[in-house]
């Protein structure tokens, strides 16, 4: 299969996005992508040029982190899916409103426009407050795809939503498939 797996800025998950990628990276053409927070921001949970390296050492791909070049690539490339994983608030508010503003949603973008799956695998901490109309806009968009989700602290953090990136592999079978994965909600 031919992917694209790009990272958004949700830097709390990117250990399990790394872990689904590893998964899916044998037997499978791999292109990384990573938005602009991701590429230029160092956090407690890592250095943004470790995690850069540690994606080319997995996918054996440079990234892809500029709007001409996602354009290209996957209007070109001919790949059975995109996979936004993790997929921030920020990005699905993006896709939602139809923002096309850097290399993660151009990557969509250019996906949707030739009629391929789109599998998001959210992380937000508003999911069930500002997001949740964007949530509810991309379910109906054709073409657009969720991983598994559901609140992963809701006594602390009661409109969180983050995706099981262990469901990633079924999820994407059944994108493939044109269909939603079931259950959506855990």
């Amino acid at each position: 299969m031919k992917l694209a797996y790009a990272f958004c800025g949700s830097f709390c998950t990117h250990k399990r996005a790394l872990e689904a990628l590893r998964g899916l990276a044998p037997g499978n053409d791999v292109t990384p992508v990573l938005s602009e927070t991701v590429r230029t921001t160092d956090t407690r949970f890592g250095r943004a040029e470790n995690l850069a390296e540690t994606v080319r050492l997995i996918t054996g791909a440079r990234p892809i982190t500029l709007i001409k070049e996602a354009e290209e690539t996957i209007t070109r490339g001919g790949f059975d899916a995109v996979i936004i994983s993790p997929c921030t608030g920020n990005t699905l508010a993006k896709l939602a409103a139809g923002i096309t503003d850097g290399a993660v949603t151009m990557c969509a973008k250019a996906q949707l426009r030739s009629l391929r799956p789109v599998l998001i695998a959210l992380a937000t901490n508003d999911g069930l407050g500002a997001n949740l109309k964007n949530v509810a806009a991309l379910l109906e968009r054709k073409n657009v795809f969720f991983v598994p989700f559901g609140q992963d602290d809701p006594a602390e953090k009661p409109n969180s939503l983050v995706c099981d990136f262990g469901l990633l592999p079924a999820a994407l079978a059944e994108a493939l498939k044109g269909r939603q994965i079931q259950p959506l909600l855990i």
